[in-house]
Order: C-alpha cells, then structure tokens, then sequence
C-alpha cells in the first residue's frame, strides 16, 4: 500500500516544480546560501502540495481512469490504494505544507493556497471545458515561478519569464491533449469528456501558434531583460530552446509522447541533453560573462 501511495504522489512529476527555482536562477542568487535554502525549502512544500494535487485528481476520475487502457493500471483505479488512505494522504500533505509555507513566507502559503483551490476547481468541472482547462494547467506553472518569487528579495528579475513560463507550458499542454487524441482515436470523448471539444487539425493550429509565439518570446528576452549581460551573450541559448521545441513537437506527431510530459522527459535522451545544455548555457551566461 506504500508503494501504491508513493506512486500516486508521482514523484516523478516533481520535476514540474523545478520552475520554483527560476527566480533564483535567472535573478542571479543561485549561490546565495539564505536564498538557496528558502528556495529549496519552498520547492519541496510545492512538492508536497502538488502531490496532494494528485492524489485528489486520481480520487475524482477514478471511474474514468479504470476505462482508459493506461490510466486503469493507476493505483487507485485498479484498487491497490483505497480511496479512504488516500483521501486521507491528500489532507495529511496539505495541512504540513500550507501551515509550514506560511512560516516561511505568508505569500507562499498564499499561492500554494491558490494552487490548491484552482486544482480542486479543475478537478471538479474546469478539466471538461476546452482551452480553459489547458490555460489552468498553464497556471499551475506560472504559480511556480511566483512561489520562487516570493521566496526570496528579487532585484531584477524580469517579468519576461512569466510570459515565457505561461506559452511554453500552453505548448506543452497541448501537446498532451494532441497525444491523448491520438492514443484515445475514436473513443476519446469517452475518456476524457474535453476532448470532445478537440479535433487533432485545432491541436495542431493551437500548437503551431504558441510554439512560435514562445520561440519569439524568449529571443526577445534574450536581448531586452534589464539584468542580461551587454554583449547580448543570451542570444546563444536561443538554439536549445528552438530544438527542444521541435524534438518535442516531433515525439507529439510520432506518437512518441503519449505520456505526461515530465514522463516523456525523463525517457528522452535528447530532450534530457537539451534541457542539461541549456541550463548550463544560461548559468554560464548569467554567472561566468
């Protein structure tokens, strides 16, 4: 029953909550000893909330879940983890993150808070209406980069990475919708009742749009954030981004992604290099220019 408790906590989706670490990354404070703790301590609350966050989804589509031909294997669906130990997990995480949170840094609290109250909603009914329930997963990201904001005494962090943060997990959002069509075929509404909402021809639209407008984006970035180096060395974390993008975009259209997105991650050995080669890149830039 552990195990199947463990593996409802996904603990391989806590890579998602790595964004926490952005405001201490890219506001130069990464090797701040204070900020670093807090930033890390936040990113395990996060964690712990995000959990909670899974355990309630998996409670509210238990029935869904034992018709799909994945999901059916998830420990509650197929009744390894009963319903009232798990319910019972969810509320146990909340109350020691929220009021541990709120030691740390009340606005943490706060959008842990919020987080938690825009899941539940999603849970509920927003998961069922088209592109708005994308957008919450979108949400769910920004909120991470605003809990590492709020961890630590910024100075210059520029509100590009919000805009940036907002299109890239809306382009990975769809791309899961787009795959989940695509694994689902005919009998996807049955599954999951907003792909009804969805054909792959609007996915695809949908995908075009934001993965273009997030590449924009960030190459903006590179050269007008007030806190980059002069000579614009920025600039050369650009191809890391464009081929993620694309390699991503590739896996979706081969029907290699039809997994979660942080699970498509960790088995892709050229994205996982990407990302290791871009995170180095803007460390070098940010800490060694």
């Amino acid at each position: 029953m552990l195990r199947a408790l463990i593996k409802t906590m996904r603990l391989r989706q806590w890579t998602k909550n790595g964004f926490v670490f952005f405001a201490l990354i890219f506001d130069k404070q990464l090797f701040h000893v204070e900020a670093f703790t807090k930033t890390l301590a936040g990113f395990f609350l996060f964690c712990l909330t995000s959990s909670a966050v899974y355990l309630l989804n998996d409670i509210a589509d238990v029935e869904a879940d034992r018709k799909h031909p994945e999901k059916k294997h998830r420990p509650i669906a197929s009744g390894k983890l009963p319903l009232n130990v798990a319910r019972i997990a969810a509320i146990v995480l909340i109350l020691v993150a929220l009021p541990t949170a709120y030691f740390l840094a009340p606005a943490l609290a706060a959008i842990l808070a919020l987080y938690l109250t825009i899941n539940i909603l999603y849970s509920r009914w927003l998961k069922h209406v088209p592109v708005l329930d994308v957008m919450i997963i979108s949400a769910g990201f920004v909120l991470r980069v605003a809990a590492g904001v709020a961890l630590i005494t910024v100075e210059r962090f520029s509100p590009w990475l919000y805009v940036i943060t907002t299109l890239f997990s809306l382009y990975i959002g769809l791309g899961k919708r787009r795959a989940e069509m695509t694994l689902l075929s005919q009998g996807a509404g049955s599954h999951r009742k907003v792909l009804d909402g969805y054909t792959v021809p609007l996915l695809d639209q949908y995908i075009t749009i934001v993965s273009g407008t997030t590449i924009v984006t960030y190459s903006l970035y590179t050269f007008t954030a007030p806190n980059l180096p002069e000579n614009h060395s920025m600039m050369l974390t650009i191809p890391f981004v464009v081929y993620g993008i694309f390699r991503y975009l590739q896996l979706i259209q081969t029907g290699h992604a039809a997994g979660a997105p942080d699970e498509v991650a960790l088995k892709d050995r050229p994205l996982q290099v990407t990302v290791l080669l871009w995170g180095l890149a803007v460390i070098a830039v940010f800490y060694l220019s």
